[in-house]
């Protein structure tokens, strides 16, 4: 079995326990997950089986979407309401000003990660250096904030859904948005909605791989691999060609040559897929279109990221 499902990561587990949970009910060789959500966070979960985990490294670089919730007055070590309070103060804002301050961190912000995070520190991660009693000053990180609107207000609490980029830390922009107010402020509750084209409409339960309603949940849910990557262009080829690409082949212009205007642009991913639809490998460009007619032939076209059998 080989593929990805969307799990509904409920509250209160790891990242980690569901990847053991599902490979203990699926009894798979290998299992990994895309994208780590905080034991607080719900919602949307890539879950890679077997094959599938070598193209968790392409599903990290996407796009995630949140529905959070901000409590407003409070600060913690964590920048979470599961952390110890370090501080408070009683938030007197009116909804204008918390709508427009809010608005203000669309675009392309700095934004440093909580020190209780997995962003690693000479090669270990934050959390493990804050637990030790040692203070890292995590470095400022450019991040992208698409887009973001408030949904409700019940003072203390906000409640926003977010679009950002991969690297944003929703504890943080809490954290920056109550400092910004004066007030302080924490998350009080997160849900992923949505990461790159995986969405909360796609994602089932735990329960639904229990005994009985397993093989059913499967069929209807798994994503076969050579989907699971839909913006990425496709390379039809051959199987002579696909187990040359399997046993170490970079694919040359000169096998390129009639399809380069199927080419993204250069540094873009294509995947490498054969007639009967099967993925076999992920690759990077390094021409664009245009530049292919300048390419002799023998010239390597793409680097090839990752081989798939």
């Amino acid at each position: 079995m080989d593929g990805v499902l969307i799990i509904d990561k409920p509250s209160g587990r790891t990242s980690h326990d569901i990847v053991r949970d599902v490979k203990k009910l699926l009894g798979a060789k290998k299992v990994g997950h895309a994208g780590t959500l905080d034991p607080l966070a719900t919602g949307v979960l890539a879950v890679c089986i077997n094959e599938a985990t070598k193209l968790s490294q392409f599903f990290l670089q996407d796009d995630k979407e949140y529905r959070a919730t901000m409590l407003l007055g409070i600060r913690t070590d964590t920048l979470d309401r599961e952390g110890e309070v370090v501080a408070r103060c009683e938030p007197h804002l009116q909804e204008t000003e918390i709508r427009e301050t809010v608005g203000g961190f669309v675009g392309l912000i700095e934004q440093r990660a909580p020190k209780y995070s997995a962003v690693k520190f000479r090669g270990k991660p934050l959390y493990k250096w804050t637990r030790q009693g040692v203070d890292v000053e995590p470095p400022l990180r450019e991040i992208t904030v698409h887009h973001i609107s408030v949904i409700e207000i019940e003072m203390p609490y906000v409640t926003f859904d977010v679009s950002c980029s991969k690297g944003t830390y929703i504890r943080s922009l809490c954290a920056d948005i109550g400092d910004r107010l004066g007030c302080g402020g924490c998350l009080f509750d997160l849900r992923r909605i949505r990461s790159g084209r995986f969405s909360q409409e796609d994602a089932i339960s735990l329960e639904d791989l229990a005994d009985g309603k397993r093989l059913e949940a499967i069929e209807k849910n798994i994503i076969p691999l050579a989907e699971a990557l839909p913006g990425l262009g496709t390379i039809v080829v051959d199987q002579d060609t696909a187990d040359r690409i399997r046993r170490g082949y970079q694919p040359d212009c000169g096998i390129l040559r009639d399809r380069s205007s199927l080419l993204p642009e250069r540094e873009d991913l294509i995947k490498f897929v054969t007639r009967e639809g099967r993925i076999v490998a992920v690759a990077k460009v390094f021409f664009s279109p245009e530049e292919f007619s300048l390419m002799s032939d023998g010239q390597q076209a793409v680097k090839i990221l990752r081989v798939l059998n």
